[in-house]
């Protein structure tokens, strides 16, 4: 390993680091490597407590597993950097279920898919690199390219993902529902999933953007999604958050006026930081949606219409950007404009959501699924970074050894944009091979920086 990241290091400040790169080629593929990973004897370990008290630094381990053999159209990435997402904090508390039952169905599927069901689950969506190796059938990818890997793991053999891949029945988010992502040394991915690191950013820059970029590409601007044009109002929850964070910048890009609610003057400020100029802080300003565990407050729901409509102008949002889930959907709902779109990707303040249907069906208002990305959403929304059209929003970065901490960060909230974790690169700032656009964009990446 120490042989790969020499190489991989040789291209700093190289005048052609790709001549560097492609001698990783003739190195040995290490036996093992470290990752970080959950254990199949550990999923009670949080057996009765709150889903706040789960701690992921008692789950989320670093330890040495075998270096998996490579199937047909897989490739063997050297992980620079990746980045902490939900999924993996779901992953470190065993919630809504152990990942373990995923691992095990899909060892199900066929004699290739078998490596995947083992005791521990190395886990991580989000990786930048260096590919190592290819299976048979990769022409398009080869030892050396400089990648980032989007989580999105399919089997296509079935007619219903040939329109939209995230159709297909054997779709799984890779690092969640498969083996062997990011947050690790070393990662199997397929080579499908691989696209072009974008050269103005560092590893851990790279790294940041794959899962919730992408996921909020297809949400607000796909037209598997909200189908976002230029002029409409978009409330988009969490805005400074990981997700949230990139909706903002794809609806200030797309054309859009984006409503930011936060939770603290500084997401606010970091929102207007990002161009946005309509800002909720939701904190200072009281609102509570709920009564008690099991009712909602209309009075609130009106109240913060009223006040996105004194913002706005008077306008309701055409479009509203779900995903806290049970805490926020009634009013989602509620304050979405006649004939406006609901659309929603995730349930992080619980999945069990409540709303009033009436303002749902009598207002002629839609709700969307939108989950992940599918290849081609994906792409696009990385073109965007490495065009700098859209920006990194990495906020902090922990070395592999302290993935845990990163993870608690996380599942407290405790944290702003995106955390990134250093898989094999020794420090923050490598990997710029393009130091005149990044100077063009150097605020802009770094606005995050220190939250």
């Amino acid at each position: 390993m120490q042989k790969i990241l020499e190489t991989i290091m040789a291209a700093e400040g190289s005048g052609d680091p790709g001549r560097e790169l492609a001698g990783v080629a003739d190195l040995p593929v290490p036996d093992s490597y470290r990752g970080v990973v959950v254990r199949a004897d550990e999923t009670a370990m949080f057996d009765g407590m709150a889903t706040r008290d789960k701690d992921p630094r008692k789950s989320l381990h670093v330890q040495e597993v075998p270096t998996p053999e490579l199937g047909p159209g897989e490739a063997l990435v050297a992980v620079m950097a990746s980045a902490i997402n939900y999924n993996t904090v779901w992953t470190s508390i065993f919630e809504p279920l152990s990942t373990f039952k995923f691992l095990k169905k899909y060892g199900r599927l066929s004699e290739l898919t078998r490596r995947h069901d083992l005791p521990y689950h190395v886990v991580g969506s989000d990786a930048a690199g260096v590919v190592l190796r290819t299976g048979p059938g990769v022409t398009r990818w080869k030892a050396g390219d400089e990648v980032v890997a989007h989580c999105l793991s399919v089997e296509l053999e079935d007619a219903a993902g040939h329109d939209d891949t995230m159709l297909d029945p054997q779709q799984r988010i890779w690092g969640f529902e498969t083996n062997f992502g990011g947050l690790a040394e070393l990662a199997v991915v397929k080579a499908n999933q691989l696209m072009p690191k974008p050269r103005h950013l560092s590893w851990e820059e790279a790294a940041s953007p794959g899962l919730v970029n992408s996921t909020a590409y297809r949400q607000l601007v796909s037209h598997h999604g909200a189908n976002m044009k230029q002029g409409d109002v978009v409330l988009i929850w969490g805005a400074s958050g990981g997700l949230g964070g990139y909706a903002t910048q794809l609806a200030l890009n797309g054309g859009a006026i984006p409503v930011c609610v936060v939770s603290s003057p500084e997401k606010a400020e970091l929102c207007r930081r990002m161009g946005a100029d309509l800002v909720i802080d939701r904190a200072a300003e009281g609102y509570r949606f709920w009564k008690d565990e099991h009712t909602q407050d209309t009075d609130e729901w009106r109240r913060f219409g009223e006040r996105v409509r004194e913002l706005t102008g008077g306008d309701d949002p055409d479009i509203v950007f779900e995903h806290p889930g049970r805490e926020t959907f009634g009013v989602s709902v509620y304050v979405a404009k006649r004939g406006g779109t609901i659309v929603t990707c995730a349930s992080t303040s619980g999945f069990m959501h409540q709303y009033d249907n009436r303002y749902l069906w009598m207002n002629l208002k839609r709700i969307v699924g939108s989950h992940f990305a599918n290849y081609r959403e994906a792409w696009e929304a990385n073109r965007l970074i490495a065009l700098g059209r859209i920006h990194p929003t990495v906020s902090r970065t922990y070395a592999l050894e302290q993935t845990g901490q990163a993870a608690y960060e996380v599942h407290r909230n405790a944290h702003q944009g995106k955390v990134g974790v250093r898989c094999l690169a020794p420090e923050d700032g490598l990997g710029v091979r393009d130091p005149a656009l990044r100077s063009r964009h150097e605020a802009a990446i770094n606005r995050f920086r220190g939250h």
